[in-house]
């Protein structure tokens, strides 16, 4: 298991202990994206979704989503997130909806997962708003795309 952190020398699962690393500034930006038919965009960009404004909801949805990261995943820091953004943009040539989030803390871990989280859960709210229009819509590519700070420093996707 070696290199692997939340898992001790017997190979169980635990939470890192953090308290002997520095705190820094840290940043992280994950993406995604909701596939679907042209006319199912249509209606989220004409506004048309019978629950509401289906980009507003799914952003406020991310933003809590990356606030309550460490009660979704087990072994997940619980941090004071000093900033989430979460832009979604309708894109014609997917179809779809492109996801992007970026989280930031001052603390003594990275807010990687916290990104991540915010980009599923804005995609699954998304989805929740006009699954009655379309049910075979397909959230996918969620990844890490930066993050900076911390011992490990910058990291940028390719």
């Amino acid at each position: 298991m070696s290199g692997l952190t939340h898992f001790d020398g017997k190979g169980d699962a635990h939470m890192v202990d953090v308290s002997g690393k520095d705190s820094t500034s840290r940043v992280a930006v994950a993406r995604g994206e909701v596939r679907m038919t042209p006319e199912t965009l249509a209606v989220i960009t004409d506004g048309r979704a019978r629950k509401g404004d289906a980009l507003a909801v799914a952003r406020l949805a991310g933003i809590m989503g990356a606030k309550k990261t460490s009660d979704l995943i087990p072994l997940c820091h619980p941090l004071p997130v000093t900033k989430v953004s979460v832009d979604l943009t309708p894109d014609a040539e997917l179809p779809g909806v492109r996801v992007e989030a970026t989280v930031k803390t001052t603390g003594r871990t990275g807010v990687e997962m916290e990104a991540l989280t915010a980009v599923s859960t804005a995609a699954l709210a998304l989805y929740d708003m006009v699954k009655a229009v379309e049910k075979t819509m397909v959230i996918g590519n969620i990844r890490l795309v930066m993050k900076d700070g911390g011992k490990s420093g910058r990291f940028e996707a390719e």
